[in-house]
């Protein structure tokens, strides 16, 4: 599991190989990860937008971002958490993913809320994170 928190916003995400998902013969392998989002702050935020930065073991860099999270732009006030599972194909057999989301605060402000670096890796592989 990998953790990070910002501006009182806890960010956890577990990754998971999907070998059902994954096609090696075909250069296709992929990840489920689910991330808990944890307002441990004293102000209610809304999940507004996301970015991530998605790096093969080839370096070669994928940049997503867009409106919510699957769908969804939830709402948690003090103590809140939400929780979703997504998925990544890759077309090598590991690699990085981090980025951020920005979260609105009721006064029409925003900030940033980190989602930590965390490694692509088939079970059994030696994590990596460049």
């Amino acid at each position: 599991m990998y953790r990070q928190t910002t501006h009182g916003i806890e960010i956890t995400v577990r990754p998971e190989f999907l070998e059902e998902e994954s096609a090696r013969e075909q250069l296709r392998w992929f990840w489920a990860y689910t991330v808990i989002i944890a307002n441990h702050s004293e102000r209610t935020v809304q999940l507004e937008s996301r970015y991530w930065r998605i790096t093969n073991a080839a370096g070669e860099v994928e940049e997503v971002s867009g409106l919510g999270v699957i769908g969804e732009q939830p709402v948690l006030g003090p103590g809140d958490s939400f929780q979703y599972t997504s998925g990544c194909p890759l077309n090598t057999a590991s690699g990085t993913m981090f980025g951020h989301f920005i979260m609105r605060l009721n006064d029409g402000n925003s900030l940033v809320a980190k989602i930590p670096p965390f490694s692509l890796d088939l079970p059994g592989a030696k994590r990596v994170l460049n």
